[in-house]
């Protein structure tokens, strides 16, 4: 299956070139990272700039996450069809173009339009990135050692992107935008010539399933739109744009089975791991981002932290960067991907619960275990669960699976989010400080029952004899 970096007999030895090619990849996504985890510590400043109102400022959050989540698959998919570098090195200088637009923008709709775009961009060269591993690295040591540094590069990204977050805002916000542009435009300078040209990067049949992509774009962003809109918006709205969303996904589902070059083939998910991988991966990111808000509150507004104090208490996650490249792979290899990724949610399950005790003069050594074993957590379930996603996938579909994955991460995010909100402003009510608390135990119910529920859909496979 591997077209640039091939061994006779699978080993964790990688070439100079193949370590260069790994480089910039992580580059790439240890960018995305940061670029959402700045920009969220940014907000309060952002605000008074430019005058926006609340409802303008979450547009600055979602707009980017509709963008991403919403072509997310299309992105995956277009990588396969069109070539993989090709898709990867455009979409990168037109996040760098956007992201710069975005530091210059004057008015609030400006700066919300170029998040969109930069999600978009980010929808495509995040799973063509991927695509291009999971095709240039022998699947077996090669590739699992590979994607664990790419998964541990992701996490890292996000941990140090909330501190560098921190100290940008504070000097001015535009900073947490001109950041990631200067870092994409170095990144594209290394990948021109570190990424290479393969001949069978792009599909012989390069048919363009149009119907089924606008389709499923229109059906996932209306999803994102209800869930993200869930804790402000009425009942009714919701549930309107979200049915919306599955009668969409029920058309895009009859528009595959008759097309004759479909978007997604549906046969990809007969797989009963990577099906496992993607409703885990979509349970785990909706259990951690539920957390990290629920955290973020509790910190800020509650204790009166500053962005920097919270940056700094939640940096021990990154812990992942360090144990993902060096721990995980003598795990996987020993106990295979199944039991690691199980391990680590139910460490994800126990640092949550370990929250629960939360008072209002708390020290920061009693927080530091559910920090701590939270890093633990994402070396163990992130890295395997891509493997596992993307394993046994023919070549030609290694960006779909990317795609999938990634989908499933984004749109577990916005859920995870969006129920965090709704049991916390359901409770809050003109609400004392200690009604606050008990507000923010209640909502650690999220995160705890995905954990809880990731932990049991990845323990099937362990029932089945799954090694992966």
């Amino acid at each position: 299956m591997s077209t640039t970096v091939q061994s006779a007999t699978p080993s964790l030895r990688l070439t100079p070139r193949a370590w260069g090619m790994l480089f910039v990849l992580c580059g790439a996504i240890f960018l995305e990272g940061i670029n959402v985890a700045m920009l969220n510590v940014a907000l309060p400043a952002i605000r008074t700039d430019l005058g926006l109102t609340t409802g303008e400022l979450q547009w600055v959050i979602s707009a980017y996450v509709l963008g991403y989540g919403g072509f997310m698959l299309v992105g995956g998919r277009a990588a396969d069809l069109f070539g993989r570098r090709r898709m990867f090195l455009a979409w990168l200088a037109i996040f760098l173009v956007v992201s710069a637009l975005g530091g210059m923008a004057g008015e609030g709709w400006m700066l919300i339009a170029a998040r969109f775009v930069a999600g978009v961009a980010a929808a495509v060269m995040t799973p063509a990135g991927l695509s291009i591993i999971t095709t240039s690295f022998e699947e077996g040591p090669q590739r699992n050692q590979a994607l664990l540094v790419y998964s541990g590069t992701a996490a890292g990204g996000f941990s140090l992107g909330l501190v560098l977050g921190g100290l940008l805002a504070a000097v001015n916000w535009r900073l947490v935008l001109f950041a990631p542009a200067v870092l994409a435009l170095i990144i594209l300078v290394l990948a021109v010539p570190l990424i290479p040209r393969t001949s069978a990067e792009r599909s012989s049949d390069r048919r363009v399933d149009v119907l089924g992509a606008v389709t499923i774009t229109a059906a996932i962003m209306l999803l994102v739109l209800g869930v993200e809109g869930a804790a402000h918006a009425s009942a009714g709205w919701t549930a309107a744009i979200i049915a919306a969303g599955l009668a969409l996904i029920a058309l895009f589902v009859v528009i595959e089975r008759r097309s004759s070059a479909p978007l997604l083939r549906l046969g990809v998910l007969r797989s009963g791991p990577l099906v496992r991988a993607n409703l885990a991966g979509l349970l785990f990111a909706g259990a951690f981002f539920g957390f990290q808000f629920i955290a973020v509150l509790y910190l800020q507004e509650l204790r009166g932290w500053s962005s920097l104090q919270t940056s700094l208490a939640m940096l021990a996650i990154g812990a992942d960067a360090i144990l993902a490249p060096t721990l995980t792979p003598r795990l996987v290899n020993r106990f295979g991907n199944a039991k690691v990724i199980v391990a680590g949610l139910v460490l994800a399950l126990l640092s949550y619960v370990l929250f629960l005790p939360i008072g209002m003069d708390t020290v920061y050594l009693a927080m530091f275990p559910t920090m701590i074993i939270l890093g633990v957590a994402f070396a163990l379930a992130y890295g395997p669960l891509t493997i596992v996603a993307t394993d046994g996938v023919a070549e030609s579909e290694q960006g779909l699976a990317g795609g999938l994955l990634y989908t499933s991460f984004q749109f577990g995010a916005a859920l995870g989010l969006a129920a965090s909100t709704a049991v916390i402003v359901s409770t809050t009510a003109g609400a004392s400080p200690a009604d606050l608390l008990d507000s923010y135990r209640a909502a650690l119910a999220v995160p705890i029952a995905a954990a809880l529920l990731a932990a049991a859909i990845s323990g099937l496979g362990l029932r089945k004899g799954a090694t992966r």
